[in-house]
């Protein structure tokens, strides 16, 4: 069985999409460059069944954009959870609610 690795590379990186709808607002003054976020798949979601949720600790802030879910949402489903790790790589205060956060997606490596 392989293991995965603490070292990883980069895969994506993206604005957080639907940041308005959800906790994001709540917890921005908390959000710094680096602060590590998680995901968590959501195939019963009625607009897109790739979804994958942001968390900020217990709260949803947002979603991988549509164009960016389509093979991590893959792997999560198939129980890779830990495979992926998240950060805030950008953070605005000015910009529009839909392009304050942005965010950086790296693959962990497989030993």
């Amino acid at each position: 069985m392989k293991k995965i690795a603490q070292t990883s590379n980069f895969l994506s990186s993206f604005d957080l999409a639907g940041f308005t709808y959800y906790d994001g607002v709540e917890v921005f003054s908390e959000l710094k460059i680096g602060t590590e976020l998680s995901l968590v798949a959501e195939p019963e979601n009625p607009y897109d069944y790739r979804a994958v949720a942001v968390y900020f600790k217990e709260q949803k802030i947002g979603f991988l954009p549509r164009n960016e879910n389509r093979i991590i949402s893959k792997f999560i489903n198939l129980g890779y959870t830990d495979l992926f790790r998240v950060f805030v790589n950008r953070i605005s205060a000015f910009d529009t609610t839909e392009h304050q956060i942005g965010v950086v997606v790296k693959i962990n490596c497989i030993n």
